[in-house]
């Protein structure tokens, strides 16, 4: 049987992680960094183009299609819209580490 648990970090692990690998740095501008990073991923999506940082994935828009649904407590049928969502892709090396 294959598994294939993936490890995922937050956000004060990735902030710990990269304090050690650049202690020169303080806690305050590496947390200005990863919001800057994440803001320009963001920003970018956004406005529908694609990101791919080598060695770690890719971030895109996902659409996801109108759709129905019930409300199972009033039995209200309602209808959402077609929504987007980011989607990421990570890169093969990362799946094998």
């Amino acid at each position: 049987m294959n598994n294939n648990k993936q490890k995922t970090f937050n956000r004060s692990e990735i902030e710990l992680a990269l304090s050690q690998e650049f202690q020169n740095l303080n806690k305050s501008q590496i947390s200005l960094a990863i919001d800057s990073i994440l803001e320009s991923i963001v920003d970018a999506v956004a406005l529908d183009e694609k990101v791919e940082i080598r060695g770690f994935g890719t971030f895109s828009k996902k659409y996801i299609r109108p759709r129905r649904f019930i409300n199972p407590k009033t039995k209200e049928v309602s209808y959402l819209g077609e929504t987007a969502t980011m989607h990421f892709k990570p890169s093969k090396s990362l799946i094998e580490k």
